[in-house]
């Protein structure tokens, strides 16, 4: 079984708006940042897996998606767009490019934060995909929970799964 690990750059490629501003900004202000379609689907298979966990913790830092208490993990499931990972799922939009590479870069330097001062505070760090969930390059979900059940139960400190190359 092969889980890819992650660290390539963000490509530059730009997708035409194909609605006005107005409906744009409706269509971005309604997505969702906890509870995600993707998140969803890990908490439901961890469960199944016998894994207990909390919520969107706001004690530690990056509020992650799930923390795992008896094992010292947070878990983050991250849309390829929002945090600007360089898989086929990510594009920056055409329109108000300047605000967008700002936005996508601000929030992936946040990530890298986020990363060093779990790691400092005693905290192991799972980044889970959204391209290992969906999209055309999609992983075996159960492939993907039990790869993630091994490395919980393990000692290494950081893993990244996303979607297959």
């Amino acid at each position: 079984m092969k889980i890819p690990i992650i660290g390539r750059a963000v490509s530059l490629i730009t997708v035409s708006d194909i609605v006005d501003a107005q409906t744009r900004s409706r269509m971005m202000s309604g997505i969702r940042s906890k509870n995600t379609k993707p998140e969803l689907i890990i908490r439901q298979g961890l469960h199944r897996l016998g894994f207990r966990f909390r919520l969107h913790s706001t004690q530690l830092p990056g509020k992650p998606d799930l923390i795992l208490p008896r094992y010292r993990v947070a878990i983050f499931v991250n849309g390829c767009f929002w945090h600007g990972h360089g898989c086929h799922l990510f594009r920056y939009p055409s329109t108000r490019k300047d605000f967008w590479q700002t936005k996508i870069q601000q929030n992936a330097k946040r990530d890298q934060e986020v990363s060093t001062n779990l790691l400092k505070a005693g905290w192991r760090q799972l980044v889970v995909w959204e391209c290992a969930l969906r999209g055309r390059k999609k992983l075996n979900l159960d492939e993907l929970l039990k790869h993630a059940e091994i490395w919980i139960k393990g000692s290494d400190k950081f893993l990244e799964i996303a979607g297959s190359e």
